[in-house]
């Protein structure tokens, strides 16, 4: 069958990869001039299963109010006179429940440890180096009571069948000792030896030049600008290079994705959310961590690439800008500098801001449309690079009429 892939990013690529590996034919089409060079282009790096907790919680409301006048908050929001997003918050408070926030982080929880093994699958498969950092990832606390918090919390993921081990300040000290600077700050952690890190983008690309190996055409600089229909079926899309038909199309557009979905008459509730990065050069890696990691009282996310570290703060609820300023990372930096006081070379830092295709579970829709022959694998939120792999061979799967390797549930379309 001959299908296109709309968006190069790291779940278009991945998609393009599993539906060659099913003998497909595949287009993939983007209008950025790289794969992986939007949202995929700066993430944290972190593969966590470990973390895959829904944003959505009953403390989430609380933070967002705090961000009216605060800069410091985890989530913020910036109301816009925008009735998509407006309608995004109501169904985001919805899932704020401490029910609903089990429910939707067991379904991440699943998804993620399934599509790990898939990245692991595909690593063996295409012998891709993308900078990995194995050995585990660690996840730490300020203060005693949300060292206690954080580790009730994680009942919830060792119940999905993730292993997870509370650390002392002195036993994370001894897992990484790049973190010994910062040992009078850490009240205590937990441990996730099966989680790791890699660079997405380098992954991305990598796996880019194996699909085109396998007779893939990915279009890039390539801007889809409408989606035909006839008889109840897409017959093809139209683009800034002529129209390109298909038998089937795979939605994975990120944030574009509901513009494009509205064309059709199909709502999906994949809102963005701002995150920003910074890559700092490593001048000394002795002084520096050597695993990934979060800083949970603060969610600031770093993983070491080779040679750079890679930092990743807030969610922000602004609307489609992902312009950036000096000012955006003070807070960062600070919180950087105070982890990590020697060993990076900040004044050839560089700095980005990107948006993730948020949904309010926080969970990616992986399904068929409303429209037959037309595919949906998008809302990837902030773990695109962990759910990516996983994604893709479930949505092949389903083009396939295969079941699934595992449940599908908060994966589905709701019409």
């Amino acid at each position: 069958m001959k299908i296109a892939v709309l968006g190069a990013g790291i779940v278009g690529i991945t998609t393009a990869y599993q539906l060659l590996k099913d003998g497909h034919q595949v287009t993939v089409i983007d209008r950025e001039p790289e794969p992986a060079n939007f949202t995929s282009f700066s993430n944290a790096g972190l593969v966590a299963p470990g973390h895959a907790y829904a944003w959505a919680s009953p403390a989430a409301p609380g933070m967002m109010w705090r961000s009216q006048w605060r800069n410091d908050q985890a989530i913020r929001f910036k109301p816009r006179l925008d009735t998509r997003q407006w309608s995004w918050i109501r169904k985001f408070l919805s899932e704020c429940t401490a029910e609903r926030a089990v429910i939707n982080t067991r379904n991440k929880a699943r998804l993620s440890i399934y599509s790990q093994q898939m990245l692991n699958e595909v690593g063996a498969e295409t012998r891709l180096p993308y900078d990995r950092v194995s050995g585990g990832l660690l996840y730490f606390f300020r203060t005693p009571a949300s060292f206690e918090r954080g580790s009730k919390k994680a009942d919830l993921l060792r119940n999905a069948g993730i292993k997870i081990d509370t650390l002392s300040s002195d036993e994370i000290i001894a897992k990484d000792p790049g973190l010994r600077p910062a040992a009078q700050q850490i009240a205590g952690g937990l441990y996730v030896k099966s989680d790791e890190g890699g660079d997405c983008r380098i992954f991305a690309h990598g796996l880019a030049e194996k699909c085109r190996a396998m007779g893939a055409d990915i279009k890039l600089g390539t801007t889809i600008t409408r989606i035909e229909t006839r008889n109840g079926e897409v017959t093809h899309v139209e683009t800034s290079a002529g129209r390109i038909a298909a038998d089937a199309f795979v939605l994975a557009l990120g944030v574009f994705s509901p513009d494009l979905a509205k064309q059709l008459g199909i709502r999906l509730p994949v809102y963005p959310v701002k995150g920003y990065a910074m890559t700092i050069p490593i001048s000394d890696k002795s002084k520096v961590a050597r695993l990934g990691g979060v800083d949970e009282d603060n969610l600031l996310a770093y993983c070491p690439f080779d040679g750079r570290l890679r930092v990743t703060a807030t969610a922000e609820i602004a609307g489609y800008d992902n312009s950036h300023k000096p000012s955006d990372f003070r807070v960062m930096k600070d919180r950087t500098a105070r982890l990590f006081p020697e060993g990076l070379d900040w004044a050839t830092a560089s700095y980005w801001a990107g948006l993730r295709p948020m949904t309010p579970t926080a969970m990616p829709i992986v399904d068929r449309s409303p429209i037959s022959n037309l595919w949906l694998n998008t809302g990837h939120g902030h773990m695109g690079w962990t759910m990516s792999n996983g994604s893709a061979r479930i949505l092949a799967d389903l083009i396939g009429q295969r079941r699934p390797a595992i449940d599908t549930e908060g994966l589905r379309y709701e019409h």
